[in-house]
């Protein structure tokens, strides 16, 4: 077992989403990153077989999909989606949100 604190290991950076591996193992992976307003993970999506979530713990902004859509998402929020599937996220305020992919690719 470990544990870690998110709010002490990562902080934000103004010049680009800071990008913190929590956890990476043959089963799943956890990925924390840190957007300031108008940062952004672009659309994109992996030929692999498996599963995603992003949850917001904090800010707000917008999950991003394929053809421009968009999804509000705030605080609490979780998306959940294939990993072959389009997926990306906006900030529009300070935005912590952490990422699990299982298998991890």
């Amino acid at each position: 077992m470990k544990t870690l604190n998110l709010y002490q290991e990562s902080g934000f950076n103004d010049l680009a989403m800071k990008k913190f591996l929590v956890h990476d193992s043959p089963y799943f992976k956890i990925l924390n990153f840190n957007f300031q307003p108008g940062q952004e993970l672009p659309v994109h999506s992996h030929d692999v077989e498996g599963q995603l979530s992003i949850l917001v713990l904090e800010g707000e902004g917008e999950f991003l999909g394929a053809d421009g859509a968009s999804i509000p998402a705030k605080t609490g929020d979780v998306l959940v989606a294939e990993i072959a599937e389009s997926h990306g996220i906006r900030a529009t305020s300070q935005m912590r949100v952490v990422v699990t992919i299982a298998p991890p690719i």
